[in-house]
């Protein structure tokens, strides 16, 4: 008797209306072919969706079963996998009776398609009743002249075999023999297959015995070879000598699942560098010649885990791996160009600028989309280059200034700051880079590139020469002035004054707010105008009208300080930009632009302006040409440590002690033949236990931390829950002690959660004796970053002789209420980092944002970030120097992602006030609403209590 139901197979149809049985039994009584078709396809998929036919049984042998259509010969076997082969009792039906007679004529039959559709059902039939009168027919059909009868008796045979040996105790020898003389691969495959599970030692005898012929065999049989090689290399090691040499041979095979499992098997078996050279080449092939984007995914994942235990062999082929780049994926691009950033080596490092530089020539052409992002890749990678290899950056930096036109933002910005970068790090480079930006400059499209490169100029500018030609470089961009003419201003006046109006709007957070409404006259901007600093002015962009003050006012200074030029030439070109400086704040109050001037603008517009009364006092000319170019020094410094202590950290968890000095030492000669050796372990054997968390071992103390009380002691049930967290789901060991004198019946933990939580489990019913206890594990899945709440009772019923007039029961059952569990949003975020124009552009691109205000006793700004970073479990992209002094404000960005892949971003603004206390706001941005407004709770709720979160 079967223990369980058996399912061979699955079919979806909502399409399909329930029947009445008698418009199905009248569907199969018809003459016509194509309604019994039609009749069986639904009786079959109603039956896989639950309903009982099996009154049908007879009227599908009495008018299914004659007939000789092939097409109703196949759904006849589908209907008999599904259909109930035992009655209520146990026993099997006397239909099957019938069933078993078709079935042995159709193994006899003349049509190799009848046969194998039979040995096809033979090959899913669990029924030990219905298998064995057909055991003989089962043998005969392994001599048929068709080889798919003979691949399907092979099949047959496996199953009767695993299910029930006792009816056919010689099957492995049976085919011993039929694989020897077999010609076919797929029957051949079958026969090694079921020798592989059913009788090791034969089939190895078989492999050993064909192990020259392996690589001439078809790829089906292959591949289950090598899964034999890793099978007994894994149970006795000694065998690796045998088949090294065969694995090595397959590996020029034409098929790419075989070389895939070649190379596998090569890096499971041996640690030579040979092999893993070997297994390396490999996969290189496959990823440059595979179509298959997920095929080369996977393949730079093995060759990411192959770099961490085997570097040196990978280093020496990273050209191999960089030809990888040629997939238009994106996803792909970027693994590569990360697996080529950790092996590129002082050898190597000019032929990958190489192929970088070309690629990023590429970008000019193409989508535009994925070549801005391809690029801003690029960019990013020769960065990483040039850190590693300063003596590279005059190669390079070149190459890059012809893409500061770039029309998007980000790629641009990206190239610019690099250069910017450059510059300060190399001063012998500071001539080139300079006489390129002049000559780039007008071409800028953005107006973040045009800040940088002005500051630049600003900076490293330091003849005459230079100082004039960006001078100059920077009028000729602004154009004539002044910036707006008297009719134009007067107009715009005019207009705001008339259609001035106080009107309400909403907000895009759903708030209401008060606005100005003002009819604005014709624009400024001429949109057949190439981009310049004069049309981003127009266009109200006025953070660049601060930024060309300053860099003028830099300048300007630079030259009053240089040897040998004339005051009038000074005097000259300060009314010269003091005419301009006029002419952008005009600009910005005439309310002609989209937006008006803020106060921080004007501001440092005036301050240029005061600076430029007197361009030769010492003091204020040290801290404007001096002291700002030393603080971004100070932060370039400051970032190469960061990423030689990363590298530090890196090599030290490479160096890691595996085995201690008095640790016991192992022989592998004298080791016994059922002893594993751990070195040629397959990694996939270990995938379960790593999945499940069985190969990560827990301290019971750790354990005891995560204990959470669910009622109290005086309860008749105790119950507490151990909560552990596994990425995406939450499993809750929750102990039940009986704390009565009286057995307990009907036991029931039930659970209910708020938020994206999911229970995988219906709940049970348990009996318990007097001060029994149990131990109840509820399985949780987490589909969102989001705090989330478990709650729930305990039901149960006492016996009716231990109840009493003081017991307060409903028809005899209890219930007692659980606590609350409430499951942290800090065990789903890791702290993560990411670049500054990263941030930024993920800062404009999420919707949802929760402001926080700061309240906390603290005083200090500094520990106030210290205090939130450690709460929120994130990671502070702004540097904060502890030996800078005190500060009286501070501004910092925060990064973490969650394991869901969401990001969550927070700005940190505080500001110490008169009184000693710190007042300011925190920002929290992320693409969903959960993490933002979790986020937030939690930063609230650990920035009052400053003790209790220290704790």
């Amino acid at each position: 008797m079967a223990m369980e139901k058996q399912c061979t197979y699955l079919i979806f149809d909502e399409s399909v209306a329930r029947s009445e049985p008698a418009e199905l039994s009248a569907g199969l009584e018809a003459a016509d072919a194509r309604t019994k078709i039609a009749t069986m396809k639904k009786i079959i998929i109603l039956m896989l969706n639950g309903e009982q036919l099996g009154s049908l049984l007879m009227k599908v042998i009495q008018f299914i079963v004659p007939n000789d259509d092939k097409t109703l010969k196949k759904l006849l076997y589908l209907y008999l996998e599904a259909v109930e082969k035992r009655g209520p009792d146990g026993h099997l039906l006397p239909e099957m009776i019938l069933i078993c007679n078709m079935i042995r004529n159709d193994l006899n039959h003349p049509n190799e398609f009848v046969r194998g559709s039979a040995l096809r059902f033979m090959s899913k039939m669990r029924e030990k009743d219905i298998l064995e009168p057909l055991v003989s027919s089962l043998r005969t059909n392994l001599e048929h002249r068709h080889s798919y009868v003979r691949r399907n008796a092979v099949l047959g045979i496996y199953n009767t075999y695993r299910c029930f040996e006792d009816l056919m105790p010689d099957a492995p020898e049976v085919i011993g023999e039929f694989i020897d003389g077999e010609s076919d691969v797929s029957a051949k495959r079958n026969a090694f297959v079921m020798l592989c599970n059913c009788d090791q030692e034969r089939a190895v005898q078989y492999q050993l015995s064909v192990i020259d012929q392996i690589a001439s065999m078809g790829d089906i049989i292959q591949l289950n070879m090598l899964e034999l090689i890793r099978k007994v290399c894994r149970q006795d090691p000694y065998q690796k000598s045998k088949y090294v040499r065969a694995v090595f041979g397959l590996q020029s095979t034409a098929s790419n699942s075989v070389a895939f499992e070649c190379a596998s098997t090569l890096v499971s078996l041996s640690t030579a560098q040979t092999a893993v050279r070997t297994a390396v080449q490999a996969y290189c092939q496959l990823l440059s010649t595979h179509s298959d984007n997920n095929v080369k995914l996977i393949v730079l994942d093995k060759l990411s885990d192959l770099q961490k235990k085997h570097p040196d062999v990978l280093k020496t082929l990273i050209m191999d791996i960089i030809r990888g780049l040629s997939s238009p994926n994106i996803d792909i691009k970027k693994k590569v160009l990360d697996l080529v950033m950790e092996l590129v080596n002082p050898t190597t490092i000019d032929e990958v600028i190489a192929v970088l530089k070309k690629e990023i020539v590429k970008t000019q052409t193409g989508d535009v989309e994925k070549t801005t992002e391809y690029r801003a890749m690029l960019v990013q990678a020769i960065h990483t280059c040039v850190i590693k290899f300063p003596e590279i950056a005059a190669t390079v930096v070149h190459v890059l200034i012809d893409f500061i036109d770039d029309s998007n933002g980000n790629s641009a910005s990206e190239v610019m700051l690099f250069v910017r970068e450059v510059v300060e790090t190399y001063p012998r480079l500071r001539e080139l880079v300079v006489s390129k930006l002049t000559d780039f400059f007008p071409a800028i499209k953005v107006g973040k590139v045009f800040r940088v490169a002005m500051w630049i100029f600003s900076e490293y500018c330091l003849s005459e020469a230079e100082i004039e030609s960006a001078i100059a470089t920077i009028q000729a961009s602004l154009g004539s002035l002044p910036l707006i003419d008297d009719d134009t201003l007067e107009q715009a006046e005019n207009t705001a004054v008339q259609h001035a109006a106080k009107t309400p709007a909403v907000l895009a957070d759903g708030t209401y707010a008060s606005q100005s409404s003002a009819g604005a006259g014709p624009s400024l901007v001429n949109k057949d105008e190439a981009p310049s600093l004069r049309s981003l002015l127009l266009g109200g962009d006025f953070f660049l009208a601060a930024m060309i003050a300053s860099s003028l006012t830099k300048l300007l200074l630079r030259l009053a300080a240089c040897k040998g030029v004339a005051k009038d030439t000074i005097n000259r070109y300060v009314g010269e930009c003091m005419h301009v400086f006029c002419s952008m704040v005009r600009l910005g109050l005439s309310g002609a632009t989209p937006s008006r001037m803020d106060d921080d603008c004007q501001e440092r517009l005036w301050l240029c302006l005061m600076m430029l009364q007197d361009p030769y006092d010492a003091r204020m000319c040290e801290i404007w040409t001096q002291k700002c170019r030393q603080s971004y020094g100070t932060l370039l410094v400051q970032k190469q440590k960061e990423v030689a202590a990363q590298a530090e950290e890196k090599e030290e968890g490479k160096t890691k002690i595996k085995a201690h000095a008095d640790d016991l030492l192992s022989f592998r000669q004298l080791r016994g033949k059922g002893v594993v050796v751990t070195e040629i372990e397959d990694e996939d054997a270990l995938d379960m236990s790593r999945a499940t968390g069985a190969a990560e071992e827990e301290d019971f103390g750790s354990r005891l931390k995560r204990v959470m009380q669910l009622t109290g002691l005086s309860d008749p049930i105790y119950a507490e829950a151990v909560v552990t967290v596994h990425d995406y789901d939450i499993v809750l060991d929750v102990l039940l002690i009986n704390q009565t004198s009286e057995p307990l019946s009907n036991v029931c933990l039930e659970l209910a959660t708020v938020g994206d939580l999911k229970l995988c489990e219906r709940p049970q019913n348990y009996s318990m004796a007097p001060h029994a206890s149990i131990t109840i594990r509820a399985n949780i899945k987490v589909s969102s970053t989001e705090t989330g709440i478990i709650y729930g009772n305990i039901v149960y019923d006492k016996s009716q002789e231990g109840k009493d007039s003081n017991s307060a029961t409903t028809e005899g059952s209890n219930m007692v209420i659980l606590n609350d569990i409430h499951i942290d949003i800090m065990d789903y975020i890791t702290p993560a980092t990411c670049t500054l124009l990263q941030f930024r552009c993920m800062w404009a691109e999420f919707e949802w944002e929760n402001k926080v205000a700061v309240n906390t006793s603290m005083t200090d700004p500094v520990a106030y970030l210290r205090h939130i970073v450690a709460c929120t479990n994130m990671n502070c992209l702004t540097h904060i120097d502890d030996e800078d002094g005190e500060c009286g404000f501070l501004a910092a960005n925060l990064y973490a992602k969650s394991i869901f892949g969401e990001d969550a971003l927070v700005n940190i603004s505080v500001e110490k006030q008169r009184d000693g206390t710190l007042g300011g706001n925190l920002r929290i941005r992320s693409k969903t609403q959960g993490i933002a407004l979790s986020l937030g709770d939690k930063i609230t709720l650990k920035q009052k209590n400053v003790e209790a979160a220290k704790k």
